[in-house]
Order: C-alpha cells, then sequence, then structure tokens
C-alpha cells in the first residue's frame, strides 16, 4: 500500500507538471526478478538499472538526478529494552511498530539532502531517518524516537538497513545503475525496486519494479511444512532434538 501511495503522489505529480511541459520517464529494470534462497545462502548483490527518457530524447544541460530504494516485507514487531536490576538483566520498557520494513537499501547520485527538502524526502521516505516505522501511541515522543534510533541501529548493524549516498552512476544523463546488498538475514516475500527521478528539488517520475524473495530446496520444503502443520513440526523439532542428544551421550560413553 505504502508503494502505491508514493507512486500514486510520484504521477500525480508528473501530471500536473505534464499539464505545461512534457516530462522524463524512467525505464528501470533488475539483474535478478527471482532470489533464492538456500542452506548456503551468504547474500547477493543486486543490480538495479534503466534509462531516463527524455522528450525528444534531448537530454538538458542540468539532467536529473536518481535515487533507488529496494525496500522488504513490512512486519509487525515489539522492541524490548533491558536493564540491569540487582545483577540480572530483566526485560523493561518496550514499543511496538505497526509496519516496520524487515529490509531497506537506498542509493542515490548525491546526497538526498542536497537533491529534495525534508518535506518531500518524508513523503517518499527517502532515507533511514525518513522511514516511517507506524509507532504505538502507547508510548510518549521521546521513549518513541529512542526505540525508533535502537531499531534503525540494530539493523544497520545487520545488514537490514543501508545508505549509500553517491552511489548511483548516470551515463551521459541517460543510463543509471546501481547496486545494493541484500543481506543473508532477509526474509521471503516480494520486495519492491523503486527508481525515483528527481530535479530541482522535484520527483519527476517513478516506477517500481518486484522482486520474489523465497526459499527453495529443503528450506523450502521445512518451511511449507511448519506453515501447515505447525503442532506437527514442532513435535518433529522436538523428537529430533531429543535422539541427537541421546546419541550425543551414546557416543560420548563408548569414547
Amino acid at each position: 500500500m505504502r508503494v502505491a501511495a508514493r507512486l500514486f503522489l510520484a504521477l500525480l505529480a508528473v501530471g500536473l507538471l505534464g499539464a505545461t511541459a512534457p516530462q522524463p520517464k524512467l525505464v528501470p529494470d533488475v539483474s535478478q526478478r527471482e532470489v533464492e534462497i538456500r542452506y548456503s545462502f551468504t547474500g547477493a548483490q543486486l543490480l538495479l538499472f534503466g534509462a531516463i527518457l527524455y522528450p525528444g530524447g534531448k537530454v538538458p544541460a542540468d539532467p536529473a538526478d536518481i535515487i533507488v530504494v529496494l525496500r522488504g516485507p513490512s512486519q509487525q514487531l515489539v522492541m524490548r529494552e533491558k536493564r540491569q536490576v540487582a545483577g540480572i538483566w530483566l526485560n523493561a520498557n518496550s514499543a511496538e511498530f505497526r509496519s516496520a520494513p524487515s529490509f531497506y537499501a537506498v542509493a542515490s547520485s548525491r546526497p538526498i539532502r542536497d537533491m529534495v527538502d525534508e518535506r518531500t524526502a518524508a513523503i517518499y521516505e527517502l532515507g533511514l531517518d525518513k522511514l516511517q516505522l507506524s509507532p504505538s501511541s502507547l508510548n510518549d515522543g521521546v521513549e518513541i524516537d529512542r526505540f525508533s534510533r535502537g531499531l534503525t541501529d540494530l539493523r544497520i548493524r545487520n545488514g537490514l538497513f543501508v545508505e549509500r549516498p553517491g552511489s548511483v552512476r548516470i551515463t551521459d544523463g541517460v543510463l543509471y545503475q546501481a547496486t545494493l546488498p541484500l543481506s543473508a538475514r532477509v526474509v521471503v516475500g516480494t520486495y519492491t525496486a523503486e527508481t525515483f527521478l528527481v530535479r530541482d528539488g522535484r520527483v519527476l517520475a517513478a516506477a517500481v519494479r518486484e522482486i520474489e524473495v523465497r526459499k527453495s530446496g529443503f528450506e523450502r520444503l521445512m518451511g511449507v511444512f511448519a506453515d501447515r502443520q505447525p503442532v506437527l513440526y514442532g513435535l518433529t523439532a522436538v523428537a529430533m532434538a531429543l535422539s541427537l542428544g541421546l546419541l550425543a551421550g551414546y557416543l560420548a560413553q563408548r569414547i
């Protein structure tokens, strides 16, 4: 829904601008439309590339900038804060986020703050500091800010939030490309590769491509089994753990 809303705003802006002058268009693509996760999956490098089609095929003297965003499925999660009480670490305050992206990576041809103003960046969620995490209203503003910073920092350290200003290369003002990493910790689901064309502080065009991240092989079979037969999967996991424990104990006695 968020992707559709951002693209609607971009297309609306282009439509309003197009009433006075024709606007450039984007023709984007990605190096992989499907990413398979196996037991040996250590991450991937996705190439986001495409072309800018200017009216009449003429590149203006001040060519536009490009921002690309790779976004994973949204998640509902709870962040908990630990405190030491009498030498024991216990869960203390917590905050719930109703719609946090499981993965977010952004690359741009220049620093985003030099391309658009704060309002535009917030509307399109351009940059880690502009992500709309949809926190619960039960926490006060100061506490929410602290938990939001903690969530962002944690996901940066896990390679799930990435920001690469100045890494989009534009050739002859027409062809662009950027490489973004896909962490080995990513969840399965539909990812979106969004491309924004920016000039004079305005988003002139936007386009999106979808990428399917899914498990394959044995991991996929176990995932389907756990999803369709959760009770049986749990009993099987317990039985396997007990069996391996007994086997390890037997081997230890024989050595």
